[in-house]
Protein backbone atom coordinates (compact mmCIF):
# COMPACT_ATOMS: atom_id res chain seq x y z
CA UNK A 1 0.00 0.00 0.00
CA UNK A 2 1.32 3.38 -1.07
CA UNK A 3 3.76 2.42 -3.41
CA UNK A 4 4.25 2.18 -6.78
CA UNK A 5 6.99 0.53 -8.91
CA UNK A 6 9.59 2.57 -10.11
CA UNK A 7 9.22 1.89 -13.46
CA UNK A 8 6.56 4.79 -13.16
CA UNK A 9 10.00 7.08 -13.86
CA UNK A 10 11.53 5.24 -16.69
CA UNK A 11 12.61 8.27 -19.34
CA UNK A 12 12.36 11.03 -16.24
CA UNK A 13 16.59 10.33 -16.48
CA UNK A 14 16.68 11.09 -20.14
CA UNK A 15 13.98 13.90 -20.15
CA UNK A 16 15.48 15.89 -17.16
CA UNK A 17 18.73 15.76 -18.62
CA UNK A 18 17.64 16.73 -22.12
CA UNK A 19 16.20 19.64 -20.43
CA UNK A 20 19.54 20.63 -18.54
CA UNK A 21 18.50 19.41 -14.97
CA UNK A 22 19.77 17.01 -12.51
CA UNK A 23 17.94 13.96 -12.06
CA UNK A 24 19.48 12.54 -9.38
CA UNK A 25 19.05 16.22 -7.48
CA UNK A 26 15.46 16.00 -8.05
CA UNK A 27 15.58 12.23 -6.58
CA UNK A 28 16.95 13.45 -3.64
CA UNK A 29 14.93 16.61 -2.82
CA UNK A 30 11.64 14.32 -3.39
CA UNK A 31 13.41 11.63 -1.36
CA UNK A 32 12.94 9.09 -4.09
CA UNK A 33 16.08 6.88 -4.28
CA UNK A 34 18.43 7.57 -6.90
CA UNK A 35 18.78 3.99 -7.62
CA UNK A 36 15.02 4.36 -9.08
CA UNK A 37 15.76 6.74 -11.73
CA UNK A 38 17.42 3.67 -13.73
CA UNK A 39 15.56 0.59 -12.56
CA UNK A 40 12.16 -0.84 -12.90
CA UNK A 41 11.96 -3.26 -10.22
CA UNK A 42 12.40 -1.05 -7.06
CA UNK A 43 9.28 -0.17 -4.82
CA UNK A 44 8.88 3.57 -4.38
CA UNK A 45 6.16 5.73 -2.48
CA UNK A 46 3.60 7.28 -4.55
CA UNK A 47 4.25 10.49 -3.12
CA UNK A 48 7.98 11.21 -4.18
CA UNK A 49 7.12 9.48 -7.61
CA UNK A 50 4.13 12.41 -7.60
CA UNK A 51 6.66 15.07 -6.28
CA UNK A 52 9.93 14.26 -8.51
CA UNK A 53 7.37 14.80 -11.42
CA UNK A 54 6.21 18.03 -10.03
CA UNK A 55 9.44 19.23 -8.98
CA UNK A 56 10.69 18.77 -12.41
CA UNK A 57 8.16 20.16 -14.41
CA UNK A 58 8.32 23.31 -11.69
CA UNK A 59 12.83 23.61 -11.90
CA UNK A 60 12.89 22.75 -15.59
CA UNK A 61 10.13 25.11 -16.40
CA UNK A 62 8.44 22.09 -18.57
CA UNK A 63 4.88 21.92 -18.20
CA UNK A 64 4.23 18.92 -20.74
CA UNK A 65 7.00 17.22 -18.65
CA UNK A 66 4.28 14.21 -17.93
CA UNK A 67 3.72 13.71 -21.39
CA UNK A 68 7.06 13.63 -22.48
CA UNK A 69 7.98 10.82 -20.21
CA UNK A 70 5.35 9.01 -21.54
CA UNK A 71 6.72 9.31 -24.72
CA UNK A 72 9.85 8.08 -23.72
CA UNK A 73 8.05 4.37 -21.87
CA UNK A 74 6.30 1.75 -23.37
CA UNK A 75 4.31 -1.29 -22.13
CA UNK A 76 7.21 -3.26 -20.88
CA UNK A 77 7.60 -1.42 -17.93
CA UNK A 78 4.11 -3.38 -16.65
CA UNK A 79 6.27 -6.64 -15.83
CA UNK A 80 4.37 -9.71 -16.13
CA UNK A 81 1.05 -7.59 -16.53
CA UNK A 82 2.37 -6.38 -20.10
CA UNK A 83 2.77 -10.25 -20.78
CA UNK A 84 -0.83 -10.68 -20.06
CA UNK A 85 -2.36 -7.72 -21.90
CA UNK A 86 -0.39 -8.57 -25.13
CA UNK A 87 -1.89 -12.20 -25.14
CA UNK A 88 -5.03 -10.98 -24.39
CA UNK A 89 -7.43 -12.10 -27.11
CA UNK A 90 -9.07 -8.45 -27.95
CA UNK A 91 -8.46 -4.93 -26.99
CA UNK A 92 -11.67 -5.50 -23.97
CA UNK A 93 -10.08 -8.49 -22.32
CA UNK A 94 -6.83 -6.97 -22.40
CA UNK A 95 -8.74 -3.87 -20.32
CA UNK A 96 -10.00 -5.90 -17.99
CA UNK A 97 -7.20 -7.94 -16.63
CA UNK A 98 -5.44 -4.20 -16.78
CA UNK A 99 -8.90 -3.13 -14.34
CA UNK A 100 -7.74 -6.35 -12.45
CA UNK A 101 -4.23 -6.62 -11.91
CA UNK A 102 -3.29 -2.75 -11.68
CA UNK A 103 -2.45 -3.40 -8.10
CA UNK A 104 0.76 -5.13 -9.51
CA UNK A 105 1.99 -1.82 -10.67
CA UNK A 106 0.25 0.13 -7.63
CA UNK A 107 -2.54 -0.39 -5.64
CA UNK A 108 -4.06 2.98 -5.20
CA UNK A 109 -3.87 3.37 -9.18
CA UNK A 110 -7.35 2.75 -10.97
CA UNK A 111 -8.74 1.90 -14.23
CA UNK A 112 -12.11 1.53 -15.19
CA UNK A 113 -14.61 0.99 -18.04
CA UNK A 114 -17.75 2.64 -17.84
CA UNK A 115 -20.51 4.14 -20.32
CA UNK A 116 -19.96 7.86 -21.75
CA UNK A 117 -20.11 10.80 -19.37
CA UNK A 118 -21.61 12.42 -22.33
CA UNK A 119 -23.86 9.87 -22.77
CA UNK A 120 -23.05 8.78 -26.08
CA UNK A 121 -24.13 4.61 -26.59
CA UNK A 122 -21.15 4.15 -28.99
CA UNK A 123 -18.52 5.47 -27.17
CA UNK A 124 -16.51 4.08 -23.88
CA UNK A 125 -14.68 5.44 -21.17
CA UNK A 126 -11.56 4.68 -19.74
CA UNK A 127 -11.34 6.45 -16.13
CA UNK A 128 -8.15 6.66 -14.96
CA UNK A 129 -7.09 7.74 -11.08
CA UNK A 130 -6.15 9.11 -8.52
CA UNK A 131 -7.24 12.47 -10.40
CA UNK A 132 -8.72 15.45 -8.98
CA UNK A 133 -9.63 19.00 -9.73
CA UNK A 134 -5.94 19.80 -7.43
CA UNK A 135 -4.26 17.03 -9.67
CA UNK A 136 -1.69 15.52 -9.47
CA UNK A 137 -1.26 16.70 -12.70
CA UNK A 138 1.95 15.26 -13.84
CA UNK A 139 1.81 12.24 -12.57
CA UNK A 140 -1.77 11.88 -14.15
CA UNK A 141 -0.79 13.48 -17.25
CA UNK A 142 2.04 10.44 -17.84
CA UNK A 143 -0.21 7.55 -16.74
CA UNK A 144 -3.12 8.59 -18.98
CA UNK A 145 -0.22 9.46 -21.84
CA UNK A 146 1.39 6.05 -21.40
CA UNK A 147 -2.16 4.90 -21.11
CA UNK A 148 -3.40 5.91 -24.25
CA UNK A 149 -0.10 5.34 -26.08
CA UNK A 150 -0.44 1.23 -25.22
CA UNK A 151 -3.71 1.27 -26.84
CA UNK A 152 -2.42 2.85 -29.75
CA UNK A 153 -0.29 0.09 -29.96
CA UNK A 154 -2.34 -2.38 -28.59
CA UNK A 155 -4.90 -1.65 -31.60
CA UNK A 156 -2.23 -0.67 -34.41
CA UNK A 157 -2.40 2.53 -34.87
CA UNK A 158 -5.09 5.68 -34.41
CA UNK A 159 -8.34 4.11 -32.15
CA UNK A 160 -10.50 6.79 -33.15
CA UNK A 161 -10.18 8.57 -29.83
CA UNK A 162 -12.97 10.93 -29.41
CA UNK A 163 -11.84 13.28 -26.57
CA UNK A 164 -10.21 13.64 -23.54
CA UNK A 165 -11.56 14.88 -20.25
CA UNK A 166 -9.49 16.03 -17.76
CA UNK A 167 -10.87 17.14 -13.72
CA UNK A 168 -7.66 19.39 -13.90
CA UNK A 169 -6.41 22.27 -16.24
CA UNK A 170 -2.89 21.29 -17.97
CA UNK A 171 -0.49 22.85 -16.97
CA UNK A 172 0.93 23.27 -20.38
CA UNK A 173 -1.09 24.75 -23.32
CA UNK A 174 -4.32 23.11 -24.83
CA UNK A 175 -2.75 22.65 -28.26
CA UNK A 176 0.19 20.42 -26.72
CA UNK A 177 -2.03 18.00 -25.16
CA UNK A 178 -4.18 17.70 -28.59
CA UNK A 179 -1.24 17.32 -30.59
CA UNK A 180 0.32 14.56 -28.70
CA UNK A 181 -3.40 12.47 -28.14
CA UNK A 182 -4.60 13.62 -31.65
CA UNK A 183 -7.79 14.66 -30.30
CA UNK A 184 -9.78 17.54 -27.92
CA UNK A 185 -8.93 17.96 -24.57
CA UNK A 186 -11.36 18.92 -22.22
CA UNK A 187 -11.53 20.53 -18.87
CA UNK A 188 -14.26 19.06 -17.20
CA UNK A 189 -15.09 19.36 -13.56
CA UNK A 190 -18.03 16.86 -13.28
CA UNK A 191 -15.62 13.64 -14.33
CA UNK A 192 -14.77 11.54 -11.79
CA UNK A 193 -11.23 10.75 -12.75
CA UNK A 194 -9.14 11.77 -16.11
CA UNK A 195 -11.13 9.89 -19.33
CA UNK A 196 -10.75 8.79 -22.50
CA UNK A 197 -13.70 8.47 -24.48
CA UNK A 198 -13.16 5.92 -27.46
CA UNK A 199 -15.26 3.82 -29.60
CA UNK A 200 -17.27 1.34 -27.91
CA UNK A 201 -16.99 -1.25 -30.46
CA UNK A 202 -12.98 -0.89 -29.83
CA UNK A 203 -13.53 -3.18 -27.18
CA UNK A 204 -13.46 -6.23 -30.05
CA UNK A 205 -10.43 -5.13 -31.81
CA UNK A 206 -8.46 -8.49 -31.78
CA UNK A 207 -4.65 -8.14 -30.85
CA UNK A 208 -2.24 -10.01 -32.93
CA UNK A 209 -1.07 -13.11 -32.06
CA UNK A 210 -2.17 -14.68 -28.74
CA UNK A 211 -0.35 -17.54 -26.99
CA UNK A 212 -2.59 -18.76 -24.67
CA UNK A 213 0.08 -20.57 -22.78
CA UNK A 214 1.93 -17.46 -22.02
CA UNK A 215 -1.44 -15.80 -21.12
CA UNK A 216 -2.38 -18.08 -18.52
CA UNK A 217 0.92 -18.41 -17.38
CA UNK A 218 1.01 -14.72 -16.46
CA UNK A 219 -2.51 -14.48 -14.62
CA UNK A 220 -1.53 -17.04 -12.52
CA UNK A 221 1.41 -15.03 -11.38
CA UNK A 222 -0.50 -12.05 -11.01
CA UNK A 223 -3.42 -13.85 -9.17
CA UNK A 224 -0.36 -14.78 -7.00
CA UNK A 225 0.44 -11.19 -6.33
CA UNK A 226 -2.32 -9.97 -3.62
CA UNK A 227 -1.05 -7.34 -1.64
CA UNK A 228 -0.37 -8.54 2.13
CA UNK A 229 -1.54 -6.23 5.30
CA UNK A 230 0.91 -5.32 7.72
CA UNK A 231 0.21 -6.24 11.47
CA UNK A 232 0.72 -2.63 12.83
CA UNK A 233 -2.05 -0.09 12.31
CA UNK A 234 -0.01 3.52 13.28
CA UNK A 235 3.07 3.20 11.29
CA UNK A 236 0.20 1.90 8.11
CA UNK A 237 -1.95 4.93 8.73
CA UNK A 238 0.72 7.37 8.78
CA UNK A 239 2.22 5.98 5.78
CA UNK A 240 -1.36 5.71 3.73
CA UNK A 241 -1.76 9.66 4.84
CA UNK A 242 1.76 10.45 3.46
CA UNK A 243 0.53 8.98 0.09
CA UNK A 244 -2.62 10.44 -0.02
CA UNK A 245 -1.26 14.25 0.24
CA UNK A 246 -1.51 16.04 -2.56
CA UNK A 247 -3.28 13.32 -4.34
CA UNK A 248 -6.65 12.04 -2.99
CA UNK A 249 -8.68 13.55 0.35
CA UNK A 250 -7.16 12.97 3.38
CA UNK A 251 -9.95 11.94 5.24
CA UNK A 252 -10.44 8.62 7.72
CA UNK A 253 -12.77 7.20 5.48
CA UNK A 254 -11.04 7.07 2.77
CA UNK A 255 -7.66 5.84 4.37
CA UNK A 256 -9.60 3.26 6.28
CA UNK A 257 -10.70 2.48 2.74
CA UNK A 258 -7.40 2.40 1.66
CA UNK A 259 -5.89 -0.03 4.64
CA UNK A 260 -9.78 -2.17 4.71
CA UNK A 261 -10.60 -1.55 8.26
CA UNK A 262 -13.61 -0.05 9.06
CA UNK A 263 -13.09 3.67 9.80
CA UNK A 264 -14.51 3.50 13.41
CA UNK A 265 -11.98 0.62 13.88
CA UNK A 266 -9.21 2.92 12.61
CA UNK A 267 -9.67 5.22 15.13
CA UNK A 268 -10.25 3.05 18.55
CA UNK A 269 -7.35 1.47 17.38
CA UNK A 270 -5.36 4.55 16.82
CA UNK A 271 -6.63 6.01 20.52
CA UNK A 272 -5.43 2.38 22.17
CA UNK A 273 -2.15 3.24 20.34
CA UNK A 274 -1.97 7.10 22.12
CA UNK A 275 -2.74 8.42 19.23
CA UNK A 276 -5.58 10.46 16.67
CA UNK A 277 -5.77 10.03 13.12
CA UNK A 278 -6.03 14.01 13.13
CA UNK A 279 -2.73 13.91 14.95
CA UNK A 280 -1.13 11.87 12.94
CA UNK A 281 -2.53 13.64 9.65
CA UNK A 282 -1.19 16.96 11.21
CA UNK A 283 2.50 15.66 11.86
CA UNK A 284 2.86 14.28 8.46
CA UNK A 285 1.43 17.20 7.02
CA UNK A 286 3.95 19.59 9.22
CA UNK A 287 7.13 17.01 8.70
CA UNK A 288 6.42 17.45 4.57
CA UNK A 289 5.72 20.45 4.41
CA UNK A 290 8.71 21.91 6.16
CA UNK A 291 11.42 19.79 3.80
CA UNK A 292 9.66 20.79 0.94
CA UNK A 293 9.87 24.44 2.26
CA UNK A 294 13.58 24.15 2.84
CA UNK A 295 14.89 22.01 0.19
CA UNK A 296 12.92 23.57 -2.96
CA UNK A 297 11.80 26.37 -4.60
CA UNK A 298 8.62 25.15 -5.14
CA UNK A 299 5.73 28.40 -5.05
CA UNK A 300 4.04 27.85 -1.64
CA UNK A 301 0.62 27.67 -2.96
CA UNK A 302 2.20 24.47 -4.69
CA UNK A 303 3.40 23.39 -1.09
CA UNK A 304 0.22 23.97 0.28
CA UNK A 305 -1.61 21.58 -2.17
CA UNK A 306 0.83 18.73 -2.31
CA UNK A 307 1.06 18.87 2.07
CA UNK A 308 -3.12 18.26 1.35
CA UNK A 309 -4.44 22.07 2.20
CA UNK A 310 -7.00 23.46 -0.63
CA UNK A 311 -5.62 26.93 -0.17
CA UNK A 312 -2.49 28.77 0.59
CA UNK A 313 -4.11 30.60 3.72
CA UNK A 314 -4.62 27.28 5.37
CA UNK A 315 -1.00 26.31 5.13
CA UNK A 316 0.04 29.74 6.49
CA UNK A 317 -2.03 29.21 9.42
CA UNK A 318 -0.96 25.83 9.68
CA UNK A 319 2.81 27.17 9.65
CA UNK A 320 2.37 29.90 12.66
CA UNK A 321 0.63 27.00 14.68
CA UNK A 322 3.47 24.54 14.23
CA UNK A 323 6.50 26.86 14.31
CA UNK A 324 5.16 30.30 15.22
CA UNK A 325 6.20 31.73 11.61
CA UNK A 326 5.50 32.34 8.12
CA UNK A 327 6.16 29.74 5.50
CA UNK A 328 8.26 32.12 3.61
CA UNK A 329 10.18 32.58 7.20
CA UNK A 330 10.42 29.02 7.74
CA UNK A 331 12.15 28.90 4.15
CA UNK A 332 14.50 31.55 4.68
CA UNK A 333 15.30 30.13 7.84
CA UNK A 334 16.17 26.83 6.43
Amino acid sequence: MGHIRSACLRGLRATVAELGGDAERLARSAEVPVEALDRDDLLITERGAATILELAAHTLDCPDLGLRIAARQDITMLGSLAVAIQHSPTLGDALECTTRYLFVHSRSLTLTVAPDPAGDRGVSALLYGPATAAGPVQGTDSGLAFLHRTILYLAGGPYGLRSVDLPYRPAAPAGVHEAFFGAPVRVRRDVPAAVLRMPRNLMDHPIGTVNENMRQLALAFLAEQAPTVAADLAPRVRAAVQESLGTRPVEVGAVAALLAVHPRTLQRRLEAEGTTFGAVVDDVRRHTARRLLTTTDLPVGQVAHLVGFAEQSALSRAARRWWDSSPREVRRGG
